[in-house]
């Protein structure tokens, strides 16, 4: 029950097979040269093709920390929804959603109708994508516990609903995970009874066994894996050791001690020939991780879910600097109570989870050499309690102070607080379903190239990371408005539409109404300058 998109874009750039979705695509850019004190400004532009696989194939997600609260939640939220299953609360019967997921949940502006009105259609109709009622849930936990009995332990979802998810969910039990108690805190050490021993490198062996039974036994066409375990502590990352894909592998067959569990999921996941997604803070996305990627020509992306907290971080960040105000104080201060926030209060684990956290304005900062002068920074320190009896219930309070004219300041307090796992749970499907998305995109400029697919970054899902990984060389965004802009543009490239502008000139511009207006403007478009001049040569 794939998600068929009912959109038919009418262009001469557009040709739909049974097959794909072709599109021919003007990509636009500014070029701007520095030459003493002068910004020389160049347009560019440069014609891509761009085809889109129609055929949506089975996909698996194998969770790393299925049994947590997050697997738990996103197994009971695929299943709530692809049975249609209603509960009770105390506040009376409740359905099913996908709320809080960009895919299923948000809407893209797609155009205007003959009115001059905003036409919005949901983000999984653009193009063909995996429905979540379709996916196969499998994965590793170092619980033993099956998915019901983790879903109890986690008090997430509301007694009724778990009563009828209880049977379906006591069928699914976690494969044995790997455990490494250097990188993680040691109070998780009573959960760790489902193991797989040996070396690193038969680990590794027997997470590539696990991901080929899941495949093979689900007759999938993709697998993604994606983690979402205990933050471990960041690796101590060596020359030698994480800086290439053949160093790494000597380094794994070698048992070398800085070689952590998500690094060896991530290298089985690689070798099998599946997309591997990072949903927790710490050093995983190597360089040697990064080109075995590349090598294998499947995605990676990481680190770090991001979560309300952080999507609000990145707006007020950047609505403060776009509005010349100057953040010069961030301090963000969480507790918690799940085993997330536990595991979080050993100190090398919340230092992985401050990194990520601390870095999500730096982008946005360094746009604006007006309020910053170079390196220059905002105070930014953040806080993580573990909290017990809140359990899930995440309580988040930030404190933005900017300067303001004449060195006044503004301080702006916002306090959250948010089912965590029922907000991570989302991202996880987003995760997913673009991911296997992106994967059947590919470009070329014209038909002497060979067809290539996205760099194996996958920095287009950075909208939903904390701490999004991005190719050798290229800037990491981090403000929300631009992340999220990436991906519809994107979608829009693939059916040959030009990027959202917001000018809306037809409301503006006399003559633009007057076409509007009449219907001029719907009966057919006018030439473009390219256009006309191939038919002034015609003629």
């Amino acid at each position: 029950m794939e998600k068929s998109s009912n959109i038919q874009v009418i262009s001469p750039n557009v040709k739909y097979t049974e097959d794909y979705i072709y599109a021919d695509y003007e990509y636009e850019e500014t070029l701007v040269t520095k030459k003493d004190n002068e910004l020389l400004v160049k347009p560019y532009q440069t014609s891509l093709c761009i085809r889109t696989a129609r055929k949506v194939g089975r996909l698996g997600i194998m969770l790393v920390g299925w049994g947590g609260n997050n697997g738990s939640t996103f197994t009971a939220a695929v299943l709530a929804n692809r049975h249609q299953l209603s509960w009770q609360t105390k506040n009376g019967k409740m359905d099913p959603n996908w709320y809080g997921s960009i895919t299923q949940a948000s809407t893209v502006r797609l155009g205007i109708d003959e009115s001059g009105k905003d036409v919005y259609v949901g983000m999984s109709e653009l193009l063909p994508m995996v429905h979540p009622d379709d996916l196969v849930i499998d994965g590793w936990d170092i619980s033993p516990l099956n998915l019901a009995e983790s879903m109890v332990r986690a008090k997430v979802i509301d007694y009724d609903l778990q009563q009828k998810l209880k049977k379906e969910m006591s069928a699914m039990k976690p494969r044995p995970a790997i455990y490494d108690p250097d990188f993680i805190a040691a109070n998780q050490a009573d959960r760790a009874t489902n193991l797989i021993r040996g070396t690193r490198y038969e680990q590794y062996l027997q997470v590539r066994a696990d991901i080929k039974d899941c495949r093979d036994r689900n007759k999938l066409d993709s697998v993604i894996v994606l983690w979402t375990a205990n933050t471990e502590r960041f690796c101590e990352v060596r020359a030698g050791v994480h800086d290439t894909s053949d160093n790494l592998e000597r380094a794994l067959r070698n048992n070398d001690t800085e070689i952590s569990p998500s690094t060896i999921f991530a290298m089985a996941a690689i070798d099998e020939g599946c997309c591997y997604i990072n949903g927790s803070p710490q050093n995983t996305m190597v360089s040697g991780v990064v080109e075995r990627a590349e090598r294998a020509g499947v995605f990676v992306a990481g680190d770090d879910f991001k979560s309300g907290q952080t999507k609000l971080k990145s707006v007020l960040v950047d609505f403060l600097v776009t509005a010349g105000l100057k953040p010069v104080s961030i301090v963000s201060y969480n507790h918690l109570g799940n085993n997330d926030g536990k595991n979080l209060s050993a100190p090398k684990q919340f230092r992985s989870k401050e990194i990520t956290k601390s870095n999500v304005v730096d982008d946005m900062v360094e746009s604006n050499a007006i309020l910053y002068k170079p390196g220059e920074k905002p105070d930014h320190v953040v806080v993580i309690k573990y909290v017990p009896y809140v359990g899930d219930s995440k309580r988040a309070m930030d404190e933005y102070t900017s300067e303001i004219l004449l060195h006044g300041t503004n301080t702006l307090a916002v306090h959250n607080t948010c089912e965590d796992s029922l907000l991570a749970t989302p991202l996880i499907l987003d995760l997913a379903l673009l991911t296997e998305l992106f994967s059947r995109v590919q470009l070329r400029r014209d038909d002497t190239e060979d067809w290539q697919g996205l760099h194996a970054v996958l920095s287009l899902v950075s909208y939903l990371l904390k701490a999004p990984l991005v190719a050798e060389g290229a800037p990491v965004v981090n403000a929300l408005g631009k992340q999220r802009a990436a991906i519809e543009n994107m979608m829009r490239a693939c059916l040959a539409l030009r990027p959202i502008h917001h000018m809306q000139l037809e409301h503006k511009v006399p003559f633009l109404r007057a076409e509007l207006q009449s219907g001029a403007m719907f009966a057919g478009a006018p030439p473009n300058k390219r256009q006309k001049r191939a038919q002034n040569g015609a003629q």
